[in-house]
């Protein structure tokens, strides 16, 4: 990636917002909604993602996805729509499509340990057993992501005109997922679906999405003013982009950054990406109803009201995971 392109990406600094200046925190709070409303993502750094724990993950999925596939569909469990454990290749695709992106994932869920009720919506976590690591470190990565995501959502409220903290209720013990993928090689281009890609255009489904760098080129991110572009997550960075259900609560204010994975060039099709995106998701009995403060007579309501819950479940049929 040229440096050209990075600088397309806006790249602020979350020690400005957790700073004790008030004028620091609030020019971060105004740079990541021109960011949002304009560009659609921005590049986060001083975020809460240890290098270290980061780099673990990604090799203890690099061996698991290395596993033989009889092996890796152990821990598919038919029943769960693909909200834990692993997912196989071609079962996902993109919304509006019939075809199955070339990946392979696994899924890592909220572990509510407080007592709170909500436990019981969420099914167990499935760990493999050839890789006994991944527990500890699948944990760590998912709590530093979520730790990470709920101050990037206290900027967004500030920005937003509400309390700082008014979605802290609302992601407490929230829905979210970790998601280790594998775009697997292709060793015969010929034999696979001529319109197979390896993540069709999509948006994400939750409030926001953080993003681990990937291990190789291929994201392509469809700016607010129409144009494609490449990006990678820079080692100490964390690309933070807006989902479906922050575009639906704010009535399309902070509008769904529209992206996809596109297939390396032919001769390189036999090479594998990884990545590793946070899908930060509320409980599910939160209202993604249009905030007031987003509707207008230049901006009526663009939805129905509807539960995060009930949304989610709705995106899930739509792509496939759940029947």
């Amino acid at each position: 990636m040229n440096a050209s392109i990075y600088e397309q990406v806006p790249s602020l600094d979350l020690a400005d917002f957790d700073s004790k200046d008030a004028h620091r925190k609030q020019r971060f709070v105004e740079a990541l909604g021109d960011a949002y409303t304009q560009i659609g993502f921005v590049a986060i750094k001083n975020h809460y993602l240890s290098d270290k724990d980061s780099n673990e993950l990604y090799r203890l999925m690099k061996e698991f996805f290395a596993l033989p596939d009889n092996i890796k569909q152990k821990y598919e469990i038919k029943g769960l729509s693909g909200q834990r454990g692993y997912i196989g290749k071609g079962k996902e695709h993109a919304k509006g499509r019939n075809t199955g992106d070339l990946k392979e994932f696994y899924h890592i869920g909220q572990e509510v340990t407080d007592g709170d009720p909500i436990r019981s919506e969420y099914p167990e976590n499935i760990w493999p057993d050839e890789l006994p690591e991944l527990k500890t470190y699948g944990l760590t990565v998912y709590r530093q992501l979520e730790q990470t995501g709920v101050r990037m959502l206290k900027a967004i409220a500030l920005y937003l005109g509400l309390d700082e903290n008014y979605f802290d209720g609302k992601v407490r013990n929230g829905n979210s997922i970790l998601r280790p993928i594998h775009y697997y090689p292709i060793e015969k281009p010929e034999e696979v679906p001529s319109d197979a890609v390896r993540a069709a255009e999509h948006g994400d489904i939750n409030l926001i999405t953080l993003l681990m760098g990937a291990s190789a080129d291929g994201l392509q991110v469809h700016r607010n003013d129409g144009k494609w572009i490449p990006i990678t997550a820079l080692p100490d960075q964390l690309v933070v982009n807006v989902g479906d259900m922050m575009e639906r609560l704010t009535n399309r204010r902070l509008k769904s950054t529209v992206h996809r994975v596109v297939n390396p060039p032919r001769e390189k099709m036999n090479t594998p990406r990884y990545s590793i995106p946070f899908f930060m998701h509320p409980r599910s009995e939160m209202s993604l109803a249009g905030l007031e403060n987003c509707i207008s007579a230049e901006n009526p309501k663009q939805w129905p009201d509807i539960t995060a819950g009930a949304f989610l479940e709705q995106r899930l049929r739509e792509i496939g995971l759940k029947k």
